[in-house]
């Protein structure tokens, strides 16, 4: 097991300002801890998420690129709400089991075959477990429940400051806009937190959500606990209109990694790369439109989400930004309710890396997953169109089925991959040479979400990319991949009074 030693001054604050709420209740007589027990319940929660993975990757001969093996997450809460106040504290153990030790090649193009390569080198363990504070937060509630102020350990998604009470709206806000560029990286066992300070100010139709805060270790690397030299500063604006058809939002999110021993994933040649210990600070701005609305018998949907980025790259200047236009139709008057969408995505990749200038997209601390379900590439330097359908046969089943054509955008960048920074040694992003190709490849994949009880849910996917002439230069050998798994989760709460 590995626990973190270091604590910061903000978790320390944190930590004694539970402690000295704790004193002041303990102060009171006997009878006015119960009255104080029956008025304000603690919910205890528990999270249980196991799930079986197969891979095999693009062939890279005598390495290993079919291989599986097991996840493990267990999230265990406590939270409660007095008065003005509410506060929650919550305990992660993640494990993998039979990861493989022979899935990385020593051609440096090829690299790490699949995630499970991924989490053996983070780890340095076939079996590697831990245990930390996942969350640890004092919340306080101003007039209103839109007006708050936390402070501590939590979890952040850009995008969903607000939760729509139109249900299409709701599902692109979750699924096609949210955690673009700072999320959880839900997908992944250790996950990530923040360490900081974030407030909503809303009324009604509107909010403001401010954000600043430095983050922690996780994802890939099972010890989740120590803070990473990375921070950001988030602030938001968004507003519901249209009878709650329409929702708008602008965004602003500074980043700075202050890992200067990290060498950076870039188009440049590795010995310019490594020996560049400039900081990066960048600054990323822009906005998202979602409609919905009734046509004819069922609902017309269209999204647009876009960003500009300015700053520094090290010793490189940054200028980048990216773009997503989507549209669908779901048939609502029907039992099954289908729903056809497609779309189009492209962020700018860097042309010359021989220049003063890096122009690749940076996608920040995202959920990848949301947007490549099989997560061999993600939004930087990236060209996709898409088609998804879904449907649900019965009210406890919902089934999707994705067709992506993926390209990247510059034949003179890298193929990346990745969801940002996780770890001090590092630098989360990694990188494959598209040797003047711009082909990717095409992704089907399809699946199947079964909730079985209110506490019990199986989820299965499978996924099949063919790739073309970017992965065929790094992996002659096959350029084919497949992957799927096989997920049980488990949530159970109670309220304690």
């Amino acid at each position: 097991m590995i626990f973190g030693k270091k604590i910061s001054a903000m978790k320390q604050f944190a930590i004694l300002f539970l402690f000295a709420f704790g004193i002041f209740s303990e102060a009171q007589s006997p009878q006015a801890d119960q009255n104080i027990s029956a008025q304000h319940p603690v919910t205890v929660s528990v999270y249980d998420r196991t799930r079986v993975d197969a891979w095999q990757w693009f062939a890279a001969p005598p390495e290993q690129e079919t291989y599986g093996y097991v996840e493990s997450l267990v999230r265990l809460g406590v939270a409660q709400r007095v008065d003005h106040w509410d506060w929650q504290l919550e305990l992660a153990q993640p494990a993998v089991l039979g990861l493989p030790d022979d899935s990385v090649s020593p051609v440096t193009a090829q690299g790490q075959l699949g995630l499970g390569a991924t989490y053996y080198a983070s780890n340095d363990n076939t079996d590697p477990a831990a245990a930390f504070l996942k969350q640890g937060f004092l919340r306080y509630h101003f007039d209103g429940t839109d007006k708050n102020l936390r402070i501590g350990r939590f979890e952040f998604f850009d995008g969903q400051e607000t939760r729509a009470a139109n249900m299409t709206i709701a599902w692109l806000q979750a699924n096609r806009i949210a955690q673009r560029l700072i999320g959880n990286f839900g997908f992944s066992d250790a996950q990530r937190s923040f360490d900081g300070v974030d407030a909503h100010y809303g009324e009604g139709s509107w909010d403001v959500t401010a954000m600043a805060a430095r983050a922690d270790q996780g994802v890939f690397n099972m010890n989740g606990n120590p803070e990473l030299n990375v921070d950001l500063q988030y602030l938001a604006f968004t507003r519901t209109g249209l009878n709650q058809h329409l929702l708008v939002r602008a965004f602003g999110v500074g980043y700075h990694d202050g890992r200067t021993g990290v060498t950076k994933t870039d188009n440049r040649a590795l010995a310019v790369r490594a020996a560049d210990h400039g900081n990066i600070r960048i600054g990323t701005y822009g906005g998202d439109l979602l409609l919905a609305a009734p046509v004819g018998p069922g609902n017309f949907d269209f999204l647009f989400w876009g960003t500009l980025q300015n700053g520094q790259w090290g010793a490189l200047g940054h200028s980048a930004g990216a773009a997503a236009v989507e549209g669908g139709y779901q048939l609502t008057k029907v039992s099954t309710a289908p729903w056809l969408r497609g779309g189009w995505f492209r962020s700018t990749g860097d042309n010359n890396p021989n220049d003063n200038e890096h122009n690749t997209f940076f996608q920040i601390l995202p959920t990848p997953r949301g947007y490549a379900r099989d997560p061999f590439y993600n939004l930087m330097n990236s060209t996709d169109e898409f088609v998804q359908g879904m449907d649900q046969p019965i009210k406890k089943l919902a089934l999707r089925s994705d067709l992506h054509w993926l390209q990247v955008t510059s034949a003179n960048d890298l193929w990346y991959q990745g969801g940002g920074a996780y770890d001090n040694k590092v630098f989360g992003y990694t990188g494959r040479p598209a040797n003047g190709h711009s082909s990717l490849a095409s992704v089907a994949d399809i699946s199947a979400d079964y909730q079985m009880t209110k506490a019990i849910a199986l989820n299965f996917y499978y996924s099949h990319p063919w790739g073309k002439s970017v992965v065929g230069t790094i992996y002659p050998t096959d350029r084919d991949s497949q992957y799927g798994y096989v997920e049980f989760v488990y949530r159970w709460g109670k309220t304690l009074k």
